[in-house]
């Protein structure tokens, strides 16, 4: 396991302190861990716990149980296609195929430039909107590969254009 830069050290501290006396503060401070570095690393669960005086197996459980927190570095733009019945009969593999095309990334994985996470997702309660894609946290619904194709590859000249203003 990859150690945690002091930056990275130092945001978790920050989060940590700033909710110690709070009741219930777990999942604030996981919420926010997330949001600031992407994912929940194992020294927050372990800062987490000390500060809120509960066990380590009781925040890692916090984290597994919720499917929203993962514990994995993702990429910078993330894609969830929906797996679930509704969506998998109405073709979301499909929609699965073509990100991982276009983006290079495998089914739950990171792309090698690090500009995407493609991730199956089980139900998100869209199922009257199947087939349903995720990206970058919003909801596409009846999405088709053609779409997926399309949003990524809008997401990679913006990216683009990013790199050369910088």
């Amino acid at each position: 396991m990859e150690r945690l830069n002091e930056t990275s050290l130092l945001k978790i501290d920050e989060i940590v302190a700033a909710h110690r006396d709070e009741r219930g503060p777990v999942i604030v401070m996981l919420h926010e861990v997330q949001d600031a570095l992407g994912y929940v690393p194992f020294e927050a669960v372990l800062k987490i716990a000390e500060a809120t005086g509960k066990s380590p197996a009781d925040v890692l459980g916090v984290v597994e149980f919720y499917a929203g927190f993962t514990t994995a570095p993702k990429g910078k733009h993330i894609i969830n296609v929906c797996l679930g019945t509704a969506c998998y009969v109405k073709g979301s593999i499909k929609l699965a195929e073509e990100a991982v095309k276009v983006t290079g990334a495998e089914l739950n994985s990171v792309s090698a430039d690090g500009l995407f996470s493609v991730d199956a997702t089980r139900c998100v309660g869209a199922c009257g909107l199947a087939p349903v894609c995720i990206i970058d946290g919003r909801v596409i619904a009846q999405c088709t590969p053609q779409v997926v194709n399309a949003e990524i590859k809008k997401i990679m000249a913006e990216e683009k254009g990013t790199a050369a203003a910088d």
